[in-house]
């Protein structure tokens, strides 16, 4: 059996370390299907035993039915698409995949991809004011939402169901942290119009990462700061007529931060929550470290930093993006702004919930690249998978596939 990394291996650069990318999946959990990140269901062998049964096509009919259950050899269907709109923004950080049942009104629908741009035409950080779409398929972008002036979109990017998309904004007005500012979350409509935007009652102080538990007329959406090292929960309604706040708890605190001359910021930065077991896992950059905080979508209280899950100094160089597979394992991207390893630049990585390394990859044959990373959901055995590439301004959306059993 494959993990979801190694399926991507052959479009990719070789890992430094190509043993890495052929770890097996031990167990298989379908986290995007509503159950635990860490069940599993199904036989761990049977896609390698129907891989090897591929051959089956050239021994005659009788092997026919075998033949087509088989999963493909050859490498996934990937696209590279440019994440450049027309104004010229440039450094893609959140990705977003438009969720089933989304209304069918409006300028995005499901299975689109958003990208989210920090950096504006000039390349100067925190400056991005356009959240991109592409349509299945396509290798160009276009613009779903344009802001006003000096915004600085964030990797905090994410798509209610109700028909409304969440952005974070972390501006600067030179692209150093010396003039970083907390920003706002934005509330932009289907049709890419901003409608609201949300700053102190929101307990904003620099957006860098978000998750969404979605319940369709009301969610819970977590949020990290990257400029005081905390995670907040807001609690909200969502009807037709937008996305209400209801209440804003810190639910998470401690995790290191600090102004960076290549980064900007770095903090606590991409979030998963599991609402099974009510598990919120941080990303924070500085403390290069995956943690687990326990009760985040319920508590009324600060967690503090929760407990480490996962450290891992060989695979881990500033573990920034963080996204749940269908399969219950964790994925990470690597700024390489901690722990930078030359040899290991542009990580994407795969681990358990348990803490248990499965598999790595690079993006880019450079460090700084990998940024956002996000699942789609599992349909007809396949699953997409996208991530940027902020130093060639593009994104790769794979179309793997995954037995949902």
């Amino acid at each position: 059996m494959k993990t979801v990394i190694t399926h991507l291996a052959p479009r990719l650069a070789a890992p430094a370390n190509p043993a890495q990318a052929t770890q097996p999946m031990l167990a298989r959990s379908t986290a995007g299907s509503g159950r635990p990140a860490g069940s599993a269901r199904g036989h761990p062998w049977r896609r390698l035993l129907l891989a090897l049964c591929g051959i089956g096509v050239a021994l005659g009919a009788a092997n026919f039915a075998y033949a087509e259950d088989s999963v493909p050899l050859l490498p996934p269907p990937s696209v590279t698409s440019t994440t450049v709109p027309a104004n010229g923004d440039l450094n893609p950080y959140g990705v977003a995949f438009v969720p089933a049942g989304f209304p069918n009104y409006g300028t995005i629908a499901p299975g689109d991809l958003l990208v989210s741009n920090f950096n504006n035409a000039q390349n100067v950080q925190g400056t991005g004011t356009t959240i991109v779409k592409i349509v299945p398929g396509a290798k160009q972008a276009t613009t779903f939402f344009q802001g006003p002036p000096g915004l600085g979109l964030t990797m905090a990017l994410n798509v209610l169901r109700g028909g409304f998309v969440l952005v974070g904004n972390t501006p600067t007005t030179d692209g150093t942290f010396h003039t970083i500012k907390p920003g706002s979350l934005i509330i932009v409509s289907r049709s890419g119009n901003m409608i609201a935007q949300w700053t102190t009652a929101a307990k904003i102080d620099g957006r860098w990462g978000m998750t969404v538990f979605d319940q369709g007329d009301r969610a819970k959406v977590f949020v990290s700061n990257v400029l005081n090292g905390t995670v907040v929960r807001l609690d909200v309604t969502v009807d037709d007529s937008g996305v209400h706040l209801v209440r804003a708890i810190q639910v998470a605190s401690g995790y290191q931060f600090r102004g960076d001359p290549a980064a900007v910021e770095i903090g606590p930065a991409g979030l998963v929550y599991d609402p099974l077991r009510d598990v919120l896992y941080v990303a924070s950059i500085v403390d290069n470290a995956i943690f687990a905080v326990f009760g985040a979508g319920t508590s009324q209280h600060d967690g503090g930093k929760g407990v480490v899950i996962y450290a891992d100094n060989k695979h881990l160089h500033g573990a920034l993006g963080l996204a749940s597979g269908p399969n219950g394992h964790l994925f990470t991207s690597n700024g390489d702004a901690i722990n930078p390893d030359p040899a290991q630049p542009s990580e994407l990585v795969e681990f358990t919930p348990q803490g248990q390394f499965v598999a790595q990859l690079p993006i880019d044959p450079a460090p700084d690249g990998a940024f956002g990373i996000a699942f789609g959901r599992v349909m007809n055995e396949h699953v997409h998978f996208a991530a940027v590439d902020d130093n060639t301004n593009a994104i790769t959306d794979w179309n793997l596939p995954f037995e949902d059993r």
